[in-house]
């Protein structure tokens, strides 16, 4: 039994030791309440040095009583008042052009408050890393902003979105971020305002403790991997078994069919032999029935 602690105690440590920043909930124990390394993010992204985050949180919902609501990767306010909407999606189909025009939209109607004029309105940024090029143009960075056909010219209503290809991870300052992005050993980070979250995290007893629900998730991952495993198990036995009835059935129906032809072609007067052609059955099969019939 202690034997089994110790090996799941190190198979969840191995596991904690292989996250990286591309893992949304590893990003949220890096960025939580970590106002620098947020800072590092958005300044390297937006090109902006002069970017100081206020705040930071983690999973922030937020909640829609008309419609869909949503919880937020990553919510971080600068000291101009700027939202900023950081979002890690690994699956292409989490990263659709409609799920950031919502987010956008659902920024805009959760800090206007009541009484406020429109000219209040903060300015917001939704971000989107994601694993692949889910925009296709091989750009390491796509800044997206509503604008005028006509004249081309930006409508400047204070929003954004962007989107950062993490695939483009070159010598440039976006590019060393993104190798920060896959890094699993904190040596190895380019950014130090990551490395020492990250060496607390993975190396020290509070750091695993605070990242109970990663490994909570790794277990219920597992358990869930686990239980499928097994069901598939079963519903192959039960096949197995649900054949070998069948099968069992098919043959004793078979059988009694050629009892039955038979015990007809004995009582028509044919010979043993005849039968035993035409019927399938042993002779010895044969005989019982003829000895019953002449009984």
């Amino acid at each position: 039994m202690q034997t089994n602690e110790v090996s799941q105690e190190s198979e969840i440590k191995q596991v904690i030791r292989s996250l990286c920043m591309m893992n949304n909930r590893f990003m949220n124990f890096m960025l939580d309440d970590n106002k620098e390394a947020a800072q590092v993010f958005l300044r390297v992204i937006l090109g902006d040095d002069k970017i100081k985050v206020r705040n930071v949180r983690i999973q922030s919902f937020i909640q829609n009583i008309y419609g869909h609501s949503s919880q937020l990767d990553i919510l971080a306010q600068d000291s101009k008042g700027r939202y900023f909407n950081v979002e890690v999606q690994r699956s292409d189909e989490g990263a659709p052009a409609r799920r950031a025009r919502f987010y956008s939209s659902i920024l805009d109607t959760h800090f206007l408050q009541p009484g406020k004029l429109y000219e209040e309105l903060p300015d917001t940024y939704v971000i989107f890393i994601t694993e692949n090029d889910v925009l296709h143009d091989n750009l390491p960075l796509y800044n997206i902003r509503r604008r005028i056909d006509e004249n081309a010219k930006c409508f400047e209503d204070g929003s954004h979105i962007v989107y950062v290809n993490s695939q483009r991870r070159d010598d440039t300052a976006l590019g060393k971020l993104m190798q920060d992005l896959y890094c699993t050993e904190p040596k190895n980070l380019h950014y130090h305002e990551f490395a020492e979250r990250m060496e607390f995290l993975k190396y020290s007893k509070e750091g695993e403790e605070k990242m109970t629900d990663v490994i909570e998730e790794y277990a219920a991952r597992k358990a869930e991997a686990l239980a499928k495993e097994a069901a598939r198990e079963a519903v192959k036995e039960a096949v197995k078994e649900a054949t070998k009835e069948a099968a069992k059935k098919a043959e004793e129906k078979e059988q009694a069919n050629r009892i039955e032809l038979a015990q007809g072609l004995l009582a028509d007067g044919m010979s043993i032999e005849f039968t035993v052609r035409h019927s399938k059955l042993t002779e010895a099969e044969v005989r019982e029935l003829a000895s019953k019939l002449t009984a």
